[in-house]
Protein backbone atom coordinates (compact mmCIF):
# COMPACT_ATOMS: atom_id res chain seq x y z
CA UNK A 1 0.00 0.00 0.00
CA UNK A 2 1.32 3.28 -1.10
CA UNK A 3 2.06 5.61 1.54
CA UNK A 4 -0.02 8.44 1.93
CA UNK A 5 1.54 11.94 1.50
CA UNK A 6 0.01 15.45 2.64
CA UNK A 7 0.04 18.44 1.04
CA UNK A 8 0.64 22.13 2.12
CA UNK A 9 -1.66 24.17 -0.48
CA UNK A 10 -1.91 28.22 -0.20
CA UNK A 11 -5.47 29.52 0.05
CA UNK A 12 -4.50 32.71 -1.76
CA UNK A 13 -2.85 31.31 -5.07
CA UNK A 14 -3.27 27.58 -4.69
CA UNK A 15 0.62 27.04 -4.92
CA UNK A 16 1.79 23.49 -3.59
CA UNK A 17 4.17 23.27 -1.07
CA UNK A 18 6.33 20.25 0.08
CA UNK A 19 6.32 21.59 3.82
CA UNK A 20 4.54 24.27 5.85
CA UNK A 21 5.91 28.46 5.37
CA UNK A 22 5.26 31.17 6.46
CA UNK A 23 5.15 32.83 3.28
CA UNK A 24 3.67 31.79 0.22
CA UNK A 25 6.60 32.00 -2.40
CA UNK A 26 4.41 31.94 -5.08
CA UNK A 27 2.07 34.81 -4.55
CA UNK A 28 4.30 36.36 -1.34
CA UNK A 29 1.09 36.38 0.95
CA UNK A 30 1.62 35.39 4.50
CA UNK A 31 -0.04 33.03 6.74
CA UNK A 32 -1.98 31.48 4.17
CA UNK A 33 -0.23 27.74 3.62
CA UNK A 34 -3.21 25.41 5.07
CA UNK A 35 -2.32 21.23 5.56
CA UNK A 36 -4.47 18.92 3.25
CA UNK A 37 -4.68 15.24 2.54
CA UNK A 38 -4.60 14.64 -1.39
CA UNK A 39 -7.82 14.03 -3.12
CA UNK A 40 -6.83 10.72 -4.38
CA UNK A 41 -3.91 8.73 -3.76
CA UNK A 42 -3.00 5.80 -6.21
CA UNK A 43 -1.64 1.93 -5.71
CA UNK A 44 1.80 2.92 -7.86
CA UNK A 45 3.67 5.86 -9.60
CA UNK A 46 2.14 4.46 -13.05
CA UNK A 47 -0.02 3.42 -15.21
CA UNK A 48 0.89 0.33 -15.61
CA UNK A 49 1.29 -2.20 -18.30
CA UNK A 50 -2.78 -2.47 -19.26
CA UNK A 51 -3.70 -0.70 -22.56
CA UNK A 52 -6.49 2.53 -23.08
CA UNK A 53 -8.86 2.68 -25.59
CA UNK A 54 -7.72 4.77 -28.64
CA UNK A 55 -9.38 7.92 -28.82
CA UNK A 56 -10.83 9.18 -32.49
CA UNK A 57 -8.79 11.92 -34.08
CA UNK A 58 -9.91 14.46 -36.76
CA UNK A 59 -8.09 16.77 -38.89
CA UNK A 60 -8.35 20.59 -39.19
CA UNK A 61 -10.39 20.77 -41.76
CA UNK A 62 -13.02 18.71 -40.47
CA UNK A 63 -16.56 20.50 -40.56
CA UNK A 64 -18.51 20.78 -37.29
CA UNK A 65 -21.36 23.05 -36.78
CA UNK A 66 -21.27 25.78 -34.10
CA UNK A 67 -22.73 25.17 -30.56
CA UNK A 68 -26.14 26.16 -30.54
CA UNK A 69 -26.83 29.43 -28.31
CA UNK A 70 -29.90 30.86 -26.63
CA UNK A 71 -30.32 34.63 -25.78
CA UNK A 72 -31.90 36.01 -22.68
CA UNK A 73 -33.21 39.02 -24.23
CA UNK A 74 -31.05 41.01 -22.31
CA UNK A 75 -28.61 42.35 -24.72
CA UNK A 76 -25.49 43.11 -22.38
CA UNK A 77 -26.04 39.83 -20.79
CA UNK A 78 -25.80 37.96 -24.42
CA UNK A 79 -23.48 40.23 -25.47
CA UNK A 80 -20.77 39.10 -22.20
CA UNK A 81 -21.50 35.63 -23.24
CA UNK A 82 -20.50 35.60 -26.52
CA UNK A 83 -24.30 35.76 -28.03
CA UNK A 84 -26.16 34.16 -25.84
CA UNK A 85 -25.96 30.56 -23.19
CA UNK A 86 -24.39 27.47 -24.37
CA UNK A 87 -25.39 24.25 -23.43
CA UNK A 88 -22.96 22.46 -21.25
CA UNK A 89 -20.77 25.31 -20.98
CA UNK A 90 -19.39 26.27 -17.24
CA UNK A 91 -19.79 29.59 -16.41
CA UNK A 92 -17.61 31.84 -13.33
CA UNK A 93 -18.88 34.91 -12.01
CA UNK A 94 -16.95 37.14 -9.21
CA UNK A 95 -17.79 40.27 -7.56
CA UNK A 96 -16.97 42.34 -4.56
CA UNK A 97 -19.97 41.49 -1.77
CA UNK A 98 -22.43 42.94 -1.98
CA UNK A 99 -21.94 43.92 -5.58
CA UNK A 100 -25.17 42.57 -7.52
CA UNK A 101 -24.00 39.23 -8.48
CA UNK A 102 -27.14 37.49 -6.93
CA UNK A 103 -29.69 40.16 -8.66
CA UNK A 104 -27.85 40.04 -11.84
CA UNK A 105 -28.28 35.90 -12.00
CA UNK A 106 -31.88 35.80 -10.61
CA UNK A 107 -32.44 38.39 -13.40
CA UNK A 108 -30.41 36.13 -15.58
CA UNK A 109 -32.17 32.81 -14.77
CA UNK A 110 -35.83 34.50 -15.18
CA UNK A 111 -34.84 35.96 -18.32
CA UNK A 112 -33.80 32.70 -19.96
CA UNK A 113 -36.70 30.89 -17.59
CA UNK A 114 -39.41 32.91 -19.95
CA UNK A 115 -37.75 32.34 -23.00
CA UNK A 116 -38.49 28.22 -22.40
CA UNK A 117 -35.70 27.62 -20.91
CA UNK A 118 -35.57 25.19 -17.47
CA UNK A 119 -33.91 27.08 -15.29
CA UNK A 120 -32.87 26.26 -11.30
CA UNK A 121 -31.30 28.64 -8.49
CA UNK A 122 -29.40 26.77 -5.98
CA UNK A 123 -28.29 29.01 -2.70
CA UNK A 124 -26.11 28.49 -0.46
CA UNK A 125 -25.49 31.40 1.44
CA UNK A 126 -29.63 32.63 1.90
CA UNK A 127 -32.75 31.30 2.60
CA UNK A 128 -35.57 30.73 0.42
CA UNK A 129 -37.53 33.30 1.57
CA UNK A 130 -34.87 35.87 1.10
CA UNK A 131 -34.75 35.09 -2.51
CA UNK A 132 -38.74 35.31 -2.92
CA UNK A 133 -38.97 38.51 -1.33
CA UNK A 134 -35.91 39.76 -3.69
CA UNK A 135 -38.01 38.42 -6.40
CA UNK A 136 -40.93 39.88 -6.14
CA UNK A 137 -38.92 43.74 -5.36
CA UNK A 138 -37.37 42.72 -8.92
CA UNK A 139 -41.12 41.69 -10.30
CA UNK A 140 -39.70 38.26 -11.23
CA UNK A 141 -42.02 36.33 -8.99
CA UNK A 142 -44.22 35.01 -11.72
CA UNK A 143 -40.84 33.54 -14.23
CA UNK A 144 -40.87 29.73 -14.06
CA UNK A 145 -37.64 29.67 -11.93
CA UNK A 146 -36.93 26.61 -9.85
CA UNK A 147 -35.52 27.20 -6.04
CA UNK A 148 -33.78 25.05 -4.13
CA UNK A 149 -31.61 26.15 -1.00
CA UNK A 150 -28.68 23.56 -0.03
CA UNK A 151 -24.41 22.89 0.03
CA UNK A 152 -24.43 19.00 0.47
CA UNK A 153 -22.63 18.83 -3.36
CA UNK A 154 -23.94 15.35 -3.88
CA UNK A 155 -27.15 16.45 -3.15
CA UNK A 156 -27.43 19.29 -5.43
CA UNK A 157 -25.69 16.80 -8.28
CA UNK A 158 -28.42 14.17 -7.20
CA UNK A 159 -31.05 16.53 -7.62
CA UNK A 160 -29.74 18.28 -10.88
CA UNK A 161 -29.45 14.91 -12.56
CA UNK A 162 -32.85 14.06 -12.23
CA UNK A 163 -34.56 17.59 -13.12
CA UNK A 164 -32.29 17.81 -16.02
CA UNK A 165 -32.41 21.68 -16.83
CA UNK A 166 -31.09 23.62 -19.12
CA UNK A 167 -29.44 26.04 -16.34
CA UNK A 168 -28.42 25.34 -13.24
CA UNK A 169 -27.38 28.65 -11.21
CA UNK A 170 -25.28 27.64 -7.92
CA UNK A 171 -24.31 30.57 -5.56
CA UNK A 172 -21.72 29.82 -4.58
CA UNK A 173 -18.94 27.64 -5.37
CA UNK A 174 -17.57 28.41 -1.99
CA UNK A 175 -20.50 27.61 0.37
CA UNK A 176 -20.17 23.66 -1.41
CA UNK A 177 -19.04 21.13 0.42
CA UNK A 178 -18.66 17.28 -0.80
CA UNK A 179 -18.15 14.28 1.89
CA UNK A 180 -15.47 13.28 -0.22
CA UNK A 181 -12.99 15.61 0.72
CA UNK A 182 -12.00 15.91 4.72
CA UNK A 183 -11.68 19.70 4.98
CA UNK A 184 -14.36 22.75 5.92
CA UNK A 185 -16.30 24.32 2.90
CA UNK A 186 -13.99 27.42 1.09
CA UNK A 187 -10.87 25.28 1.57
CA UNK A 188 -8.89 25.06 -1.10
CA UNK A 189 -9.77 20.74 -1.61
CA UNK A 190 -13.43 21.68 -1.29
CA UNK A 191 -13.21 24.41 -3.77
CA UNK A 192 -11.43 22.73 -5.92
CA UNK A 193 -13.48 19.35 -5.58
CA UNK A 194 -16.93 21.08 -6.19
CA UNK A 195 -16.07 22.79 -9.14
CA UNK A 196 -14.57 19.64 -10.58
CA UNK A 197 -17.78 17.59 -10.25
CA UNK A 198 -19.68 20.50 -11.31
CA UNK A 199 -18.03 20.86 -14.29
CA UNK A 200 -17.70 17.40 -15.41
CA UNK A 201 -21.33 16.95 -14.87
CA UNK A 202 -22.13 19.96 -16.98
CA UNK A 203 -20.34 18.38 -19.83
CA UNK A 204 -22.12 15.28 -19.47
CA UNK A 205 -25.27 16.11 -19.10
CA UNK A 206 -25.49 18.97 -21.49
CA UNK A 207 -26.68 21.82 -18.42
CA UNK A 208 -25.59 25.10 -18.70
CA UNK A 209 -23.78 25.35 -14.82
CA UNK A 210 -23.02 29.07 -13.67
CA UNK A 211 -21.12 29.41 -10.62
CA UNK A 212 -20.56 32.34 -8.28
CA UNK A 213 -17.42 33.04 -6.81
CA UNK A 214 -16.12 34.71 -4.03
CA UNK A 215 -13.27 37.24 -4.66
CA UNK A 216 -9.89 38.37 -1.96
CA UNK A 217 -8.92 42.08 -1.40
CA UNK A 218 -6.78 42.40 -4.28
CA UNK A 219 -10.50 41.56 -6.48
CA UNK A 220 -9.29 38.18 -7.84
CA UNK A 221 -11.68 35.43 -7.42
CA UNK A 222 -10.92 33.25 -4.33
CA UNK A 223 -9.80 29.63 -4.19
CA UNK A 224 -7.31 28.02 -6.90
CA UNK A 225 -6.52 29.08 -9.70
CA UNK A 226 -7.89 26.12 -10.86
CA UNK A 227 -10.92 26.50 -10.99
CA UNK A 228 -10.88 29.43 -13.78
CA UNK A 229 -8.96 27.28 -15.83
CA UNK A 230 -11.80 24.27 -15.31
CA UNK A 231 -14.55 26.18 -16.44
CA UNK A 232 -15.59 28.25 -20.09
CA UNK A 233 -15.65 31.76 -19.50
CA UNK A 234 -15.10 33.27 -16.36
CA UNK A 235 -16.76 36.76 -15.59
CA UNK A 236 -16.25 40.10 -13.31
CA UNK A 237 -18.99 42.01 -11.65
CA UNK A 238 -17.10 45.72 -11.49
CA UNK A 239 -18.45 48.53 -9.78
CA UNK A 240 -17.82 51.18 -7.07
CA UNK A 241 -20.22 51.47 -4.49
CA UNK A 242 -20.58 55.32 -4.42
CA UNK A 243 -21.79 54.74 -8.11
CA UNK A 244 -25.14 53.00 -9.78
CA UNK A 245 -23.48 51.81 -12.82
CA UNK A 246 -21.90 48.09 -13.01
CA UNK A 247 -20.00 46.67 -15.43
CA UNK A 248 -19.73 42.87 -16.31
CA UNK A 249 -16.42 41.80 -17.71
CA UNK A 250 -15.34 38.83 -19.82
CA UNK A 251 -11.86 38.11 -18.82
CA UNK A 252 -11.77 34.83 -20.32
CA UNK A 253 -14.80 32.96 -23.05
CA UNK A 254 -14.09 29.64 -24.91
CA UNK A 255 -16.99 30.37 -26.96
CA UNK A 256 -16.70 34.43 -27.54
CA UNK A 257 -14.66 37.56 -27.44
CA UNK A 258 -12.73 37.65 -24.19
CA UNK A 259 -12.69 40.93 -23.05
CA UNK A 260 -16.01 42.03 -23.88
CA UNK A 261 -17.94 44.14 -21.57
CA UNK A 262 -22.13 44.68 -20.38
CA UNK A 263 -23.18 47.72 -18.93
CA UNK A 264 -25.98 48.20 -16.42
CA UNK A 265 -27.49 50.68 -13.80
CA UNK A 266 -28.35 49.53 -10.29
CA UNK A 267 -32.06 51.10 -9.48
CA UNK A 268 -34.86 50.51 -6.85
CA UNK A 269 -36.23 48.16 -9.31
CA UNK A 270 -32.93 45.97 -10.26
CA UNK A 271 -30.44 46.24 -12.79
CA UNK A 272 -30.98 47.97 -15.82
CA UNK A 273 -29.45 47.55 -19.47
CA UNK A 274 -27.64 50.24 -20.90
CA UNK A 275 -27.50 50.61 -24.33
CA UNK A 276 -25.29 53.47 -25.02
CA UNK A 277 -22.76 53.20 -21.95
CA UNK A 278 -20.46 56.27 -23.21
CA UNK A 279 -23.77 58.39 -23.16
CA UNK A 280 -24.33 57.08 -19.97
CA UNK A 281 -20.49 57.93 -18.61
CA UNK A 282 -20.45 61.45 -20.06
CA UNK A 283 -23.77 62.54 -18.76
CA UNK A 284 -22.81 64.72 -16.19
CA UNK A 285 -19.85 66.66 -17.92
CA UNK A 286 -21.04 69.53 -17.32
CA UNK A 287 -18.83 73.16 -19.47
CA UNK A 288 -14.81 72.38 -19.87
CA UNK A 289 -12.79 72.66 -16.78
CA UNK A 290 -9.04 71.73 -16.12
CA UNK A 291 -7.55 68.72 -15.53
CA UNK A 292 -10.41 66.77 -17.60
CA UNK A 293 -9.79 64.70 -20.84
CA UNK A 294 -12.33 62.61 -22.87
CA UNK A 295 -10.47 59.06 -23.80
CA UNK A 296 -11.92 57.07 -26.59
CA UNK A 297 -11.09 53.42 -25.85
CA UNK A 298 -12.46 49.92 -26.61
CA UNK A 299 -14.28 47.52 -24.35
CA UNK A 300 -14.27 44.38 -26.33
CA UNK A 301 -15.39 44.83 -29.44
CA UNK A 302 -17.24 47.99 -28.50
CA UNK A 303 -16.01 51.74 -28.41
CA UNK A 304 -16.36 53.36 -24.88
CA UNK A 305 -15.98 57.17 -24.61
CA UNK A 306 -15.09 57.72 -20.72
CA UNK A 307 -13.65 61.11 -18.85
CA UNK A 308 -10.58 60.78 -17.11
CA UNK A 309 -10.24 63.45 -14.41
CA UNK A 310 -6.96 64.84 -12.79
CA UNK A 311 -6.14 66.87 -9.90
CA UNK A 312 -2.40 68.74 -9.29
CA UNK A 313 -2.15 70.35 -6.03
CA UNK A 314 0.97 71.18 -4.07
CA UNK A 315 2.23 69.01 -1.11
CA UNK A 316 2.80 69.70 2.26
CA UNK A 317 4.62 66.15 2.57
CA UNK A 318 8.24 65.01 1.61
CA UNK A 319 6.74 61.95 -0.33
CA UNK A 320 3.96 63.31 -2.67
CA UNK A 321 0.83 61.43 -2.66
CA UNK A 322 -0.38 59.49 -6.22
CA UNK A 323 -3.57 58.66 -5.36
CA UNK A 324 -5.13 56.58 -8.93
CA UNK A 325 -9.11 55.13 -9.09
CA UNK A 326 -9.75 53.32 -11.76
CA UNK A 327 -6.12 53.03 -13.80
CA UNK A 328 -2.99 51.23 -13.59
CA UNK A 329 -1.24 53.28 -11.10
CA UNK A 330 2.18 51.53 -12.48
CA UNK A 331 1.09 53.12 -16.39
CA UNK A 332 0.26 56.55 -14.35
CA UNK A 333 3.72 56.34 -12.44
CA UNK A 334 5.44 56.02 -16.14
CA UNK A 335 3.69 58.39 -17.61
CA UNK A 336 5.01 60.97 -14.71
CA UNK A 337 8.32 60.00 -15.16
CA UNK A 338 8.13 60.67 -19.31
CA UNK A 339 6.59 64.21 -18.74
CA UNK A 340 9.66 64.89 -16.58
CA UNK A 341 12.52 63.41 -18.73
CA UNK A 342 11.46 64.18 -22.02
CA UNK A 343 9.56 66.89 -21.94
CA UNK A 344 10.93 68.84 -19.02
CA UNK A 345 7.78 68.98 -16.53
CA UNK A 346 8.02 67.94 -12.76
CA UNK A 347 5.53 66.83 -10.75
CA UNK A 348 7.85 66.65 -7.95
CA UNK A 349 6.24 68.60 -4.86
CA UNK A 350 3.11 67.78 -5.92
CA UNK A 351 -0.28 65.46 -5.27
CA UNK A 352 -1.59 64.10 -7.77
CA UNK A 353 -4.97 62.77 -7.99
CA UNK A 354 -6.63 60.87 -11.40
CA UNK A 355 -10.31 59.15 -11.39
CA UNK A 356 -12.33 57.60 -14.24
CA UNK A 357 -15.57 59.21 -14.18
CA UNK A 358 -18.93 56.63 -13.84
CA UNK A 359 -16.78 54.27 -11.74
CA UNK A 360 -15.18 52.61 -15.23
CA UNK A 361 -11.89 50.71 -14.70
CA UNK A 362 -10.01 51.27 -17.74
CA UNK A 363 -6.78 48.95 -18.52
CA UNK A 364 -5.89 50.08 -22.12
CA UNK A 365 -2.38 51.65 -23.34
CA UNK A 366 -4.57 53.96 -25.47
CA UNK A 367 -5.71 55.72 -22.55
CA UNK A 368 -1.95 57.17 -21.90
CA UNK A 369 -2.17 60.12 -23.93
CA UNK A 370 -5.74 61.12 -22.32
CA UNK A 371 -4.04 60.89 -18.97
CA UNK A 372 -1.62 63.16 -19.82
CA UNK A 373 -3.80 65.61 -21.10
CA UNK A 374 -5.38 65.47 -17.91
CA UNK A 375 -2.30 65.71 -15.91
CA UNK A 376 -1.37 68.43 -17.79
CA UNK A 377 -4.48 70.19 -18.02
CA UNK A 378 -4.67 70.59 -14.18
CA UNK A 379 -1.13 71.37 -13.93
CA UNK A 380 -1.34 74.28 -16.26
CA UNK A 381 -4.94 75.10 -15.15
CA UNK A 382 -6.22 75.02 -18.75
CA UNK A 383 -9.23 73.18 -19.90
CA UNK A 384 -8.99 71.16 -23.04
CA UNK A 385 -11.81 72.14 -25.77
CA UNK A 386 -15.13 70.41 -24.35
CA UNK A 387 -15.35 68.79 -27.75
CA UNK A 388 -12.29 67.08 -28.09
CA UNK A 389 -11.30 63.16 -27.51
CA UNK A 390 -7.74 61.88 -27.08
CA UNK A 391 -6.39 58.08 -27.11
CA UNK A 392 -2.77 57.36 -27.97
CA UNK A 393 0.03 54.96 -26.64
CA UNK A 394 3.02 56.67 -25.25
CA UNK A 395 6.51 55.11 -25.16
CA UNK A 396 9.33 55.59 -22.76
CA UNK A 397 11.05 57.87 -25.59
CA UNK A 398 8.32 59.73 -25.44
CA UNK A 399 6.78 59.16 -28.83
CA UNK A 400 3.01 58.44 -29.64
CA UNK A 401 2.44 54.95 -31.07
CA UNK A 402 -0.53 53.87 -32.72
CA UNK A 403 -3.65 52.34 -31.25
CA UNK A 404 -5.97 49.59 -32.84
CA UNK A 405 -9.18 50.42 -34.08
CA UNK A 406 -8.98 54.36 -34.52
CA UNK A 407 -11.97 54.67 -36.70
CA UNK A 408 -14.64 53.14 -34.24
CA UNK A 409 -13.32 55.11 -31.70
CA UNK A 410 -13.71 58.74 -34.27
CA UNK A 411 -17.13 57.03 -35.14
CA UNK A 412 -18.10 56.41 -31.55
CA UNK A 413 -16.79 60.19 -30.49
CA UNK A 414 -18.35 61.52 -33.63
CA UNK A 415 -21.86 59.94 -32.91
CA UNK A 416 -21.95 61.84 -29.40
CA UNK A 417 -21.29 65.32 -30.71
CA UNK A 418 -17.06 65.25 -30.83
CA UNK A 419 -15.56 67.78 -33.69
CA UNK A 420 -11.60 67.16 -32.55
CA UNK A 421 -9.67 64.27 -31.93
CA UNK A 422 -5.32 64.13 -30.76
CA UNK A 423 -4.38 60.64 -32.09
CA UNK A 424 -0.97 59.32 -32.69
CA UNK A 425 0.62 60.80 -36.13
CA UNK A 426 1.38 57.47 -37.74
CA UNK A 427 -1.40 56.11 -40.51
CA UNK A 428 -4.00 58.01 -42.57
CA UNK A 429 -7.55 57.20 -40.46
CA UNK A 430 -9.96 56.40 -43.40
CA UNK A 431 -13.73 56.06 -43.02
CA UNK A 432 -13.95 59.36 -40.79
CA UNK A 433 -15.21 62.80 -42.13
CA UNK A 434 -16.03 65.93 -40.29
CA UNK A 435 -14.06 65.54 -37.69
CA UNK A 436 -11.07 67.78 -37.03
CA UNK A 437 -7.93 65.29 -36.75
CA UNK A 438 -4.80 66.06 -34.80
CA UNK A 439 -2.00 63.81 -35.45
CA UNK A 440 1.47 63.95 -32.86
CA UNK A 441 4.31 62.38 -33.52
CA UNK A 442 5.61 62.79 -29.62
CA UNK A 443 4.69 63.55 -26.35
CA UNK A 444 6.47 67.23 -26.66
CA UNK A 445 4.58 67.68 -29.54
CA UNK A 446 1.53 67.13 -27.96
CA UNK A 447 2.73 69.89 -25.35
CA UNK A 448 3.74 72.54 -27.95
CA UNK A 449 0.63 72.24 -29.65
CA UNK A 450 -2.15 72.16 -26.97
CA UNK A 451 -0.35 73.96 -24.15
CA UNK A 452 1.97 76.32 -26.38
CA UNK A 453 4.92 74.90 -24.48
CA UNK A 454 7.65 73.42 -26.31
Amino acid sequence: MAKSVTAFTCTACGAAHKKWAGRCEACGAWNTIIEEAPLSQGPGRGLGATKGRAIPLAPLTSAEAPPPRSDSGMEELDRVLGGGLVPGSAILVGGDPGIGKSTLLLQGAAAFARKGLQAVYISGEEAGAQIRLRAQRLGLADAPVRLGTETNLRDILTTLDAERPDLAVIDSIQTLWSDQVEAAPGSVAQVRSAAHELVTFAKRRGVAVVLVGHVTKEGQIAGPRVVEHMVDTVLYFEGERGHQFRILRSVKNRFGPAGEIGVFEMTGAGLSEVANPSALFLSERGQPVAGSAVFAGIEGTRPVLTEIQALVAPSTLASPRRTVVGLDSGRVSTILAVLDARCGIPFAGLDVFLNVAGGMRVNEPAADLAIAGALLSAREDSALPADCVLFGEISLSGALRPVAQAENRLKEAQKLGFSQAILPEARKVEGVSGMSLMGIADLTGFVGEVFGAG
